[in-house]
């Protein structure tokens, strides 16, 4: 007599089927599945029942050939995360994820490769979208977090530069389109952490470049719409024109800081260090590259002063290595500079990168848009993913 198959195997072969019948059938049963399954006490599932499940899914994928149908399907699989009735669960569900993406990662031909760049980028969007449900609280915050760092970040973790670079270049783009309305300065200090806390240890020159270029640059290219924006939310809850001469000051002062801090140009400095523009991307103030307020997508915010003390913090320490810490260094000044409103590019208006090898790598420096939708975005993952190939494919 046969005997009979665990469910998780029988759905992982009907999602890996041949007939796209039989796998949309199996995504909508497995849907109901979930949700029932897991309203047990303990979660309903185990990591290697996930895994499975997570082999046809990947396969499913695999499967999909039509375009529109992949960012459809992306976002079905991405979306099954929401139907578990368990935070812990939920967890696993991302971090067998990213497990299998590590397994599988170096066998995606380049043909597929911007499929699953999609589905990596709506599992990161979906897990905060569930954060974002129950209020970033600062236990979910801490587990997702560990998930990063344990199955990304870590030297450890075994995950493929590929699938580290392709993370880290999603990462600040979907905090802030899920979460900036809502998010303090510190708790996106919180976000970050673990970006810091690797690059004062990692010693993988590549992967602190990386971080350097994806998590810091983005945040120095913000910092005049974050401030703008802050300014925006202080004149909503202050003081009204109707009132006192002193409240209608205030405003006046406001605005003219603003005005300041976009159009200061402090004395341009002798000698500068190259490697500070390789590192951060500083690139030229040519009128096509600048940026007014109506271009700029969501922005986080930061407390820069706070930001620099922790990587000083870190950077500082005793078995933090040299060439770690002299970039790091790098970096905290330019934040410290930015507590203070003096922004790098207008420091540094015509200094570039001229690291061609860097350059073939990590590309010049994206700027997001305002308004444009996730759609967008996601078209433009073959543009973004193009520098990771080379890394990740055979």
């Amino acid at each position: 007599m046969t005997p009979i198959q665990a469910p998780e195997i029988q759905f992982a072969q009907r999602l890996a089927s041949n007939e796209m019948p039989m796998r949309t059938k199996a995504i909508k049963k497995l849907q109901k599945y979930i949700t029932v399954r897991s309203q047990a006490t303990d979660g309903g599932f185990s990591s290697d029942e996930l895994l499975k499940l997570w082999k046809g899914l990947f396969y499913c994928l695999w499967m999909q050939d039509k375009l529109l149908l992949q960012e459809e399907l992306s976002n079905q699989i991405s979306g099954l995360i929401h139907c578990f009735q368990n935070v812990q669960t939920q967890f696993f569900f991302l971090e067998t994820f990213l497990q299998t993406m590590k397994k599988e990662w170096t066998g995606i031909d380049r043909l597929r490769m911007d499929k699953f760049f999609q589905l990596v980028r709506f599992m990161f969007r979906k897990t905060l979208e569930m954060m974002k449900s129950k209020e970033w609280e600062t236990s979910l915050v801490t587990r997702f977090l560990d998930v990063l760092t344990s199955q990304v970040l870590h030297s450890t973790s075994g995950a493929p530069a590929g699938l580290q670079f392709h993370i880290m270049d999603l990462y600040m783009s979907e905090l802030a389109a899920v979460g900036s309305a809502e998010l303090t300065a510190a708790q996106n200090l919180t976000f970050i952490d673990p970006f810091c806390k690797i690059a004062s240890k990692t010693k993988d020159r590549i992967l602190l470049k990386a971080i350097c270029s994806s998590i810091f640059s983005v945040i120095v290219d913000q910092a005049p719409f974050a401030i703008e924006d802050l300014m925006k939310e202080v004149k909503a809850s202050g003081v009204g024109v109707d009132d006192s001469d002193s409240g209608q000051a205030s405003e006046e002062e406001e605005e003219e800081k603003v005005k300041t801090l976009k159009g200061k140009k402090p004395a341009k400095k002798t000698n500068l260090d190259e490697e500070e523009d390789e590192m951060l991307h500083l690139e030229s103030d040519s009128e096509s590259e600048m940026l007014d307020d109506k271009e700029v997508g969501p922005v986080l915010q930061f407390d820069y002063s706070a930001l620099a003390d922790r990587l000083f913090g870190l950077a500082s320490r005793s078995n933090t290595s040299s060439h770690n810490r002299q970039r790091l260094y790098k970096v905290i000044k330019i934040f410290r500079d930015l507590s203070e409103g003096v922004f790098p590019q207008d420091e540094y208006p015509e200094e570039v990168s001229t690291d061609e090898d860097d350059d073939e790598m990590f590309g010049s420096r994206k700027r997001m848009k305002r308004g444009r939708g996730f759609g967008e975005e996601d078209e433009a993952e073959g543009i973004v993913g193009q520098a990771h190939r080379d890394v990740c494919c055979h």
